[in-house]
């Protein structure tokens, strides 16, 4: 691991979502500006709800030093069917590796809870990521208007 990688994980933690997290999980999901312009339609309306982070696996990325406990990014995995349904990183913390930590926590938690693949239906502006990450293409998730007027590529990160 690079010192930028160990220097991020060492100033990021990642823990459970509790219920007082969810105005701040949907104003980083409303606010993302990988929703802005033909893919705000997205998440308009778009709400992370204390019932949602009691009802799945949802992890949040909190600072640990300059941030102040500010969280950063999180993911959320559904286990049946297994999915990565929402991962998200702050704009302002983007390209510090809080992704790729988030990815890495969630394969974690996939493989402790049995599973050995996990299906993400991938933002078109996040596809790159995902190979980066090692999700492996396997299809396409097709335009359901009017919340999602447009193709999507599916990945699965498979599980070792």
């Amino acid at each position: 691991m690079s010192s930028r990688n160990s220097s991020t994980s060492r100033s990021i933690s990642i823990r459970r979502a509790v219920a007082r997290d969810a105005k701040r999980l949907t104003r980083l999901v409303r606010g993302s500006s990988a929703y802005e312009g033909k893919y705000a339609s997205a998440v308009a309306g778009y709400r992370v709800g204390p019932d949602y982070i009691e009802a799945h696996r949802v992890f949040v990325a909190v600072g640990t030093d300059e941030q102040g406990g500010r969280v950063l990014g999180f993911y959320s995995l559904v286990l049946a069917p297994p999915e990565l349904d929402l991962l998200f990183v702050a704009d302002e913390a983007q390209g510090r590796g809080i992704g790729r930590l988030l990815a890495a926590h969630m394969r974690s938690e996939a493989r402790a809870a049995g599973l050995d693949r996990v299906k993400v239906v991938s933002h078109l502006p996040a596809v790159g990521f995902y190979q980066r990450v090692g999700a492996v293409r396997t299809g396409t998730a097709f335009a359901n208007p009017p919340a999602v007027p447009w193709d999507r590529p599916e990945f699965e990160f498979r599980l070792p």
